[in-house]
C-alpha cells in the first residue's frame, strides 16, 4: 500500500506540450478578461494547479502567481478577445521546491464555456521580492530576474476539455531546474521552462534508502536520454513517486552525492492509471559510494540569443542498454560558463525492469570509469556533443561548444 504522504495529482485533459514565454510586451488590456455571460446549462468548471520539478543548487525558488489566464484559441495574443481570467485574491508567492514528488498548489477556478481550449497564460507578479531564489551555497535570498514579457504570461499551448456541469483539472508543471539560469557572478535570472502535463493518475514509484537522502538523491524518469519527469523522494521515508506519465516504457535514473549512479531501464506504464513500483520500503534502493569530479567549460551562441538559454548534459550509454542523463546544467547567460558537479567516478549500476523484487543491480560492462559523453543544446540551435570526456584522474576542463542555428 503505497503512503499518503504522496498527495494525489490532479487531472489535465489532453497531451503533454511545449511551453514557451510570449514575445509579446504590456499587460492583459484590451480584449481580455471575461467573455458575455453564457446559460448555467453550458458551463463546466475550470481549476488550474501547479508542480514542479527539483530544482539545482537551490534551497527555494520562488514564483508569484498572478493570475492564470485561458483561451481557445491557440494564437490568440493578450489583447484578443476570448480570455477568462483566474485572478487569485491576492498574489500567491510559491516555493517551487515545495512541489516535488506528486504535491500540488492550487491556484484557483472559475466558470467556463464546454469546449476544447488550447491557450493557457501564467502571469506572475513583477513587485519587489515577488520572485526569489536561494541559493544553498549562500543561504541568502535574492531576486529573480525576470523579463518583461512575462506581463502578458507564460505561455503555454496545448488543449484540454472542459465538459457541461463536470469539472476539469490542469496541472502546470513548472521546471525549476532548466528556469533558474546563472546570469554572471550572484545574480540569477528566470527562464521559463514550463509545460501542461498529461491526463493521469499514474506513475512509477519505489524508495531509496533513508541513509542516502542528505545526499541530494534526485530521481528522474527519461526517454532516450531526455528527462521527462524528476522528483525528489520523501526526506523522512525515501519514498518517491514520479506522476502522470503519458503511457510508454521509461529508463529510470537515480543519483545522489558522492554515490554511483542507479539505472532501471525499460520500465513500463501500461496506462493512465496504472503504478509501477522498483522497490519497497523493506527492500529500498542503495547506492554504492563513488569519488567524483567534474565537467567544465563554455557554451558560446551563434548569433548570440537573448531569449534562449543553453544546457549542458553529462551522459552514459550501456553496451546493452539505454543512453541516460546523470546530470546536467545551465549555462550561465552572461559568460556562457558552466560546471557540472558532484559527477560519480565509479560507473552506474544497472538492472532491467522486471515485476519480480528486489531488483539485482550490476555495474555495466563496457563503462569505462569517469566517461562520460557531454551534450550542448538550446532551442533554435543545432545541439553538439564530445565524446570521451573522462573524470577519472582529474576534473575536465575546457570542454567547450559552439552553437549555430
Amino acid at each position: 500500500m503505497r503512503s499518503t504522504s504522496l498527495r494525489t495529482p490532479l487531472i489535465l485533459g489532453g497531451l503533454a506540450v511545449a511551453a514557451s514565454l510570449s514575445a509579446c510586451g504590456g499587460g492583459g488590456g484590451g480584449g481580455g478578461g471575461t467573455p458575455a455571460a453564457t446559460p448555467s446549462s453550458t458551463l463546466g468548471t475550470l481549476s488550474v494547479a501547479m508542480t514542479d520539478a527539483p530544482a539545482c543548487g537551490f534551497d527555494a525558488v520562488n514564483v508569484t502567481v498572478a493570475k492564470v489566464r485561458v483561451n481557445k484559441s491557440a494564437t490568440a495574443s493578450e489583447t484578443d478577445s476570448g480570455w477568462t481570467d483566474i485572478t487569485l485574491a491576492a498574489p500567491k508567492k510559491v516555493n517551487l521546491l515545495d512541489l516535488t514528488n506528486g504535491v500540488l498548489e492550487t491556484l484557483g477556478q472559475t466558470s467556463l464555456e464546454a469546449g476544447q481550449y488550447n491557450q493557457i497564460r501564467l502571469v506572475l507578479d513583477g513587485g519587489a521580492n515577488a520572485n526569489t531564489v536561494v541559493p544553498s551555497a549562500t543561504k541568502t535570498e535574492q531576486a529573480l530576474e525576470t523579463p518583461s514579457a512575462l506581463q502578458s504570461g507564460i505561455k503555454l499551448v496545448g488543449n484540454f476539455t472542459v465538459e457541461a456541469g463536470a469539472k476539469s483539472d490542469v496541472v502546470i508543471d513548472f521546471d525549476a531546474c532548466k528556469s533558474v539560469v546563472a546570469r554572471g557572478k550572484s545574480a540569477y535570472a528566470l527562464k521559463p521552462v514550463v509545460k501542461m502535463i498529461p491526463a493521469a493518475i499514474n506513475g512509477i514509484s519505489g524508495f531509496v534508502a533513508p541513509a542516502l537522502l542528505a545526499n541530494g538523491v534526485t530521481v528522474s524518469a527519461q526517454q532516450n536520454g531526455n528527462i521527462v519527469s524528476a522528483t525528489t523522494p520523501n526526506a523522512s521515508t525515501g519514498e518517491f513517486l514520479l506522476s502522470r506519465l503519458a503511457p510508454g516504457n521509461y529508463d529510470v535514473v537515480i543519483t545522489a552525492n558522492n554515490s554511483a549512479a542507479v539505472v532501471v531501464g525499460a520500465v513500463p506504464v501500461a496506462s493512465t492509471t496504472s503504478n509501477t513500483a522498483l522497490s519497497t520500503a523493506a527492500a529500498p534502493i542503495t547506492l554504492a559510494a563513488s569519488t567524483t569530479g567534474s565537467i567544465g567549460g563554455t557554451v558560446t551562441m551563434t548569433p548570440p540569443s537573448t531569449t534562449e538559454a543553453a544546457y549542458v548534459a553529462a551522459k552514459q550509454s550501456f553496451a546493452s542498454g539505454p543512453t541516460v542523463t546523470i546530470k546536467y546544467q545551465g549555462a550561465d547567460l552572461a559568460t556562457g560558463a558552466y560546471t557540472i558537479a558532484n559527477l560519480p567516478v565509479a560507473a552506474p549500476q544497472y538492472a532491467v525492469y522486471s515485476a519480480t523484487l528486489p531488483l539485482s543491480f550490476a555495474a555495466s560492462a563496457g563503462l569505462s570509469a569517469g566517461s562520460y559523453r557531454v551534450d550542448a543544446s538550446a532551442t533554435g540551435y543545432t545541439a553538439k556533443s564530445v565524446d570521451g570526456v573522462n573524470i577519472a584522474t582529474a576534473n575536465a576542463t575546457g570542454v567547450n561548444f559552439t552553437l549555430t542555428p
